[in-house]
């Protein structure tokens, strides 16, 4: 049986769904895009709000995102955005 506290939690993430919402493998589909804006100073949480939702929900896809932020920061532009990505999904056996 769960417990209040569980009951909250649950209750919260119930709150926080919406009709149309993305997946892990959406949401890696359509990370590089959004690390695109976000490097070219563009909306990416207003342009793309359910890849946006899904990094605020789901530590993984965060992790991801973040990791791969830093890389094109780290690299000034240096490598393409998707050759990172890449490079990034095989470090961390994504597909």
């Amino acid at each position: 049986m769960l417990n209040p506290e569980d009951l909250g939690k649950l209750a919260q993430a119930l709150e926080m769904t919406h009709e149309e919402e993305l997946g892990c493998d959406e949401c890696f589909e359509e990370l590089d895009r959004f690390v695109e804006m976000k490097l070219a100073g563009l909306d990416a949480e207003a342009a793309m709000p359910l890849v946006q939702d899904h990094l605020d929900k789901c530590g993984d896809c965060r992790e991801e995102y973040e990791a791969l932020l830093r890389a094109l920061r780290a690299s000034e532009g240096y490598l393409s955005v998707n050759l990172i990505w890449t490079r990034l999904r095989r470090l961390f056996g994504a597909n």
